[in-house]
């Protein structure tokens, strides 16, 4: 049964409902940590991850501020990408041998397929708990057949997100409630900044040798031409931690080195103030955006996306299998962010 009408308080984990406005919210919180996860019913977007450090609390998302920009989604700040991430070239794709179009109609040149169908989704909140632990929140919405031009399949999904002492959890599980073969991946729009200090100064890793090669519409280009190696290209190499500098980062990043215990950790650290944390996930694409075309703040936070596969996987035969969802199967892809403060 959904608690989410209670209150759940632990020694250090506690879990309550609260609201932004007339948008209900879940809060997370490490009470010993002193962090506090927000997440909006709305798209189960995150709204915020304060933490403490060196005595004073940071809010380490750049996302929505307000009940406006929550109903807007510019930038599509931590969005819920489902049931693809990204792009989807001139919004059209085969699949099974079937042609589908996302947007009948649209003439060429407006056309423009990006990040899934879900991020303006009131899901529901169907569990709200916290123990000596942990604290977390579920929720889940549906992906109705043809509920969406082009799109003919049937998806379940749920967002699960665990606050703990390692940091948050997200989980996305998939499931293909319909009766064919389904196209579908997940993928996570996350936006860290570390306090006041400017972009360029701040560190990043991100453990590849492989950029994608994209056109000028950020489509990956065909076959083995996307794999650019970073030996060939050093200015887009973050293997050892280093400053970003000047560059303008809108690049996607794969064969993902993981550490030992199986997590690829992408590394973000603020050398002035000691502040960082890694983003990681078990597997796919990491893309980092460095927030140039931005509609507020421009620069003034760093995107660094899990994706379970690459833009315009749909029309891709080498994601082909990553992709694919038989009916009835279920599919999980598990990222988060760890914490490092003082």
């Amino acid at each position: 049964m959904a608690d989410h009408f209670h209150r759940f308080k632990a020694m250090r984990f506690e879990a309550r409902s609260d609201a932004l406005g007339a948008y209900p919210l879940a809060a997370l919180s490490d009470t010993s940590r002193g962090r506090i996860v927000r997440i909006a019913h709305h798209g189960a977007t995150v709204l915020s991850m304060q933490v403490t450090h060196a005595g004073r609390v940071v809010d380490v998302a750049d996302g929505y501020r307000d009940e406006a920009e929550l109903a807007a989604r510019p930038s599509s700040r931590f969005a819920i990408m489902a049931p693809f991430a990204n792009r989807i070239a001139d919004a059209r794709y085969r699949f099974d041998g079937v042609e589908h179009d996302l947007q009948p109609g649209v003439p060429e040149g407006e056309r423009a397929a990006r990040h899934g169908f879900v991020r303006g989704t009131d899901f529901e909140l169907a569990r709200l708990h916290a123990d000596e632990h942990r604290a977390e929140a579920r929720f889940t919405t549906r992906i109705a057949a043809d509920a969406y031009p082009g799109y003919p399949f049937a998806i379940g999904l749920a967002i699960h997100y665990r606050l703990d002492e390692c940091g948050l959890t997200l989980e996305a599980t998939m499931r293909n409630e319909g009766e064919r073969p389904a196209p579908c991946f997940f993928g996570w729009h996350p936006y860290f900044r570390l306090g006041d200090t400017p972009l360029d100064t701040w560190e990043l890793q991100i453990p590849a040798a492989i950029t994608v090669l994209t056109d000028k519409r950020y489509i990956p280009l065909a076959g083995a031409a996307a794999r650019q190696a970073l030996d060939d290209w050093p200015a887009l190499d973050f293997r050892a931690m280093r400053p970003v500098g000047p560059l303008k980062l809108d690049n996607a990043y794969v064969d993902l080195a993981a550490d030992a215990d199986g997590r690829v950790r992408s590394h973000l650290r603020d050398p002035a103030s000691g502040l960082g944390l890694a983003l990681w996930q078990e597997r796919g694409v990491t893309l980092a955006f460095s927030a140039d075309t931005v509609s507020r703040d421009v620069r003034r936070s760093l995107a660094v996306e899990p994706m379970e596969s690459w833009a315009d996987a749909f029309n891709r035969p080498d994601c082909a299998a990553a992709i694919r969802l038989e009916p009835g199967a279920e599919r999980s892809f598990r990222c988060g962010v760890e914490f490092t403060t003082a």
